[in-house]
């Protein structure tokens, strides 16, 4: 199964911004448990909108969490300092979001991704800015599997995270990224890739249709993880499905399973 990573307790959202600064444990509680019930692999915690107190917060989200459900964190943050302090709060497996190609951000970061065995997701993204083609994402992803090593991390410790970008002002952009994702396959073969998928659809109607139609290109190109809100039901069963028939699926076992259960829909 291409693993999922829960989206929806990033403090960018209102309400998870008002939950933190209100210490409402009910729905942060019920946020992590509704993710892990749909089928997330990693729950994402971000409490980085309020900067001034974000390690606080951080540390609070991620022991409410924990009380609810033992599913594993994606620690969240800009602040090399809030993501030492959520590893440490956190229990059981862990990944970090996230390096860039940036050598100064990977100083800070890898080696707490290194002593804790932790998984890493890493930005094609230097110090020029977003990358545009897909030959740049390839060198830049290139770059950070180097740089994970020279820390001991392994390539398969790594999530290569190509940048999404909305093809709502950028259109050639959706074809840029399927094109670097197989190119960075081809250069880094043991690492995993990696995106945050809903930036694809941007400013654009009907949302989740495009969403899960660009997941299941993304799949067929080499894309095995995507944080994304486990609770789209439709986005969810095209995963699903895509593992199906990406071989990602042994004897369709999780599709399978997952019609018994009545997760695939209509």
């Amino acid at each position: 199964m291409i693993t999922i990573v829960g989206e929806r307790l990033n403090s960018t959202r209102r309400a998870v911004a008002g939950a933190l600064a209100e210490r409402k444990a009910d729905f942060v509680r019920n946020e992590a448990v509704r993710q892990a019930q749909a089928g997330a692999h990693f729950l994402d915690v971000n409490a980085a909108a309020a900067v001034s107190r974000e390690i606080e917060d951080l540390k609070w989200m991620i022991g409410v969490v924990q009380e609810a459900v033992d599913t594993p964190l994606c620690i969240d943050s800009p602040d090399p300092k809030a993501i030492a302090a959520g590893v440490e709060a956190a229990r059981g497996e862990v990944m970090v979001n996230s390096i860039t190609a940036e050598p100064e951000r990977a100083a800070a970061i890898l080696p707490i991704v290194r002593d804790r065995g932790a998984r890493v997701v890493g930005l094609t993204m230097g110090g020029a800015g977003m990358p545009e083609t897909a030959q740049q994402r390839r060198d830049l992803a290139a770059t950070i599997v180097d740089m994970a090593a020279r820390y001991d991390v392994a390539a398969d410790r790594v999530y290569i995270d190509a940048l999404v970008r909305p093809v709502s002002t950028e259109p050639a952009q959706g074809r840029a990224f399927l094109e670097a994702l197989r190119l960075i396959r081809e250069a880094v073969p043991g690492a995993h890739l990696v995106c945050g998928l809903s930036n694809i659809s941007f400013g654009l109607p009907n949302r989740a249709l495009l969403n899960r139609t660009f997941l299941a290109m993304a799949m067929a190109t080499g894309l095995d993880a995507a944080i994304l809100d486990p609770l789209d039901a439709r986005i969810m069963a095209s995963a699903r499905a895509g593992c199906a028939l990406l071989e990602m699926d042994e004897y369709c076992r999780a599709y399978l399973a997952a019609h018994r259960e009545g997760r695939l829909g209509e």
